[in-house]
């Protein structure tokens, strides 16, 4: 196999799984791993990948924040989606906490619930979104307002967290990366999206394509902490089936 068959290989391979590791293609390719770093490396001079940690990647591995009003643009049909697929899950209770980020904020934006529901949130926009809506009382944890996010971050919502209990939460992500876990870019609100899964029975990670295989600076929890996915139809299959592997239902809006 010639050098240009082989990157071609690696780049059908990439597109099909989103993601790619040395290991694999060496046994595949018959190659040497010195030799598939190489191609890595001219590949992505090339800006046609991204390298990864003994592999590859379609996406940056390490997501970057970026304002909330920047962020609402990008892909909003599918956070729209994703946000009524969402709505599949709620069933019976009572109580529910939704995060920040632009696609929760869809969720939200459709939560039309024909039972009374508690909805707890950092979020002011997801509050002020919910604060009319019949059949919902919002919670609005406090603290430290974050300009990017439009949330509170810090010792006061946490503290309120301590005190109460929901039955599932509906959490936004910057990054899913299968060996290190779900990620957020700023290390201020992690602390936060770490209590609220421990304050929550269920927890349902809503992210759209763009999301996997990527890294955030801050580690919220690991894959099996996670009940379900909701995700859209281009996400990579691979990952699809390592997430169902690991006890997580992946729902695809």
């Amino acid at each position: 196999m010639t050098i240009t068959e082989r990157h071609q290989f690696i780049l059908e391979e990439l597109h099909n799984k989103g993601k790619i590791h040395i290991q694999d293609l060496s046994e595949q390719l018959e190659v040497s791993g010195v030799t598939l770093r190489k191609d890595l490396k001219i590949l992505e001079e090339k800006k046609l990948l991204y390298r990864t940690h003994g592999g590859a990647s379609l996406q940056n591995p390490y997501a970057i924040e970026r304002p909330i009003h920047e962020k609402q643009h990008f892909n909003s049909v599918e956070k729209q989606n994703i946000g009524k697929a969402a709505l599949r899950i709620i069933g019976n209770n009572d109580s529910l906490m939704i995060g920040s980020g632009t696609t929760v904020f869809e969720f939200a934006r459709q939560l039309k619930p024909s039972h009374r529901v508690t909805v707890i949130t950092p979020a002011l926009k997801v509050g002020m979104e919910l604060a009319n809506t019949p059949n919902v009382e919002v919670l609005q944890l406090g603290g430290l307002i974050r300009p990017n996010s439009s949330s509170v971050a810090g010792n006061f919502a946490e503290f309120m967290l301590a005190q109460i209990s929901c039955g599932i939460l509906f959490l936004g992500v910057d990054g899913i990366d299968l060996d290190f876990g779900f990620t957020i870019s700023n290390l201020t609100e992690a602390g936060l999206n770490q209590e609220m899964i421990k304050t929550a029975q269920q927890v349902a990670i809503l992210a759209d394509h763009t999301k996997f295989g990527r890294r955030g600076i801050a580690k919220i929890c690991d894959i099996e902490t996670v009940n379900f996915v909701i995700t859209d139809s281009l996400a990579p299959k691979e990952s699809i089936k390592a997430l169902e592997e690991a006890g997580v239902q992946v729902i695809i809006a």
